[in-house]
């Protein structure tokens, strides 16, 4: 296994779901750096641009499980995870397993649910563990979590809480496509049903568990050296002293920052980071992991853009 052969497979995955989902290459190349750095990822945009779409062609284009959850309003914890039931022939409890065990979740709609169904994920994104009636069980070295919500001011939707957020490695903000992806999307659909938008059964499987594996692995040889990480602590540390920040990034931040960052550094056939790396993965990695100040919701300034100021105000690493 060689850093060449790590591109090629990326450069694979990424044709096969630049099939189905136009216009959407940035998102598709943090879907895979999270991949490899073994992270979960929230795409968050309004109705109808893709986002289903893009975690389901993720998921088609790799040999792995695949599970999905629509979370509703009425959704239970124990219609995440599943139950114990008891087998009267046997005289013990039988697990009945929920759609979180698979390797590869789509958390469809995730701020629809209420907090308590929401939280029902929380262990299982940190640990890859569930714990049922007092016995854990594990998900399986493989699991990620995909998971779409509509902005939090659209009707019918629960925040995410903090907890939660800080799981995901990143948060990709989707949105509408260009007046010329557009029209190209609608040339790919023109004649076919409205339905078939959504078909991903045609993509071939470019990735197994076994290459997975192999490919994380080869990630974690990958060393930051003391100037790269020190440029990671300077940001991170900059959002806990920035006035417009009210809550700052914590180490976990630093360390998820730090993962991606020798991830796309593999991905792109290096065995060292640069510092455009951790400028590249600042905001997706940390625009959840903040919570702004009232001067700065009060002047309409989201994370994305206070982070992006703190971007240039820290000098990187020469």
């Amino acid at each position: 296994m060689t850093l060449e052969t790590l591109r090629s497979r990326s450069d694979a995955l990424r044709s096969e779901i630049g099939k189905t989902v136009l216009g959407q290459e940035e998102a598709v190349d943090m879907l895979l750096i999270a991949l490899f750095a073994r992270g979960h990822v929230l795409l968050e945009g309004p109705p109808g641009t893709a986002k289903t779409l893009l975690a389901r062609s993720f998921a088609a284009a790799m040999d792995l499980e695949f599970g999905r959850i629509q979370f509703t309003p009425d959704l239970m914890p124990g219609d995440v995870l599943g139950t114990s039931i008891f087998n009267f022939q046997t005289n013990e409890f039988v697990l009945t397993p929920g759609p979180v065990f698979t390797q590869v979740l789509l958390a469809d709609e995730i701020n629809r649910a209420p907090p308590k169904t929401q939280a029902a994920l929380l262990q299982a994104m940190n640990e890859r563990t569930v714990s049922i009636d007092g016995t854990d069980h594990s998900l399986g070295r493989e699991f990620i979590v995909v998971a779409t919500q509509n902005p939090i001011e659209q009707q019918g939707t629960y925040p995410l809480p903090e907890a939660q957020l800080d799981r995901f490695l990143f948060k990709l903000v989707i949105d509408f496509p260009p007046e010329s992806v557009e029209m190209a999307i609608l040339r790919q659909h023109a004649g076919a049903p409205m339905e078939s938008g959504m078909e991903t059964s045609g993509l071939a499987k470019t990735l197994d568990a076994q290459a997975l594996a192999e490919s994380r692995a080869l990630i974690d040889e990958i060393i930051l050296d003391d100037d790269i990480l020190a440029y990671i602590l300077r940001l991170v540390r900059a959002t806990r002293e920035s006035s417009e920040i009210a809550f700052g990034a914590s180490t976990r931040a630093a360390d998820a920052l730090a993962a991606a960052t020798r991830s796309l550094a593999g991905l792109s056939g290096r065995d060292f980071a640069i510092p455009d790396d951790v400028k590249r993965l600042f905001v997706p990695a940390l625009r959840h992991r903040v919570v702004l100040g009232p001067s700065a919701e009060i002047e309409g300034r989201s994370s994305a853009m206070v982070l992006e100021n703190i971007l240039n105000q820290i000098e990187a690493p020469r």
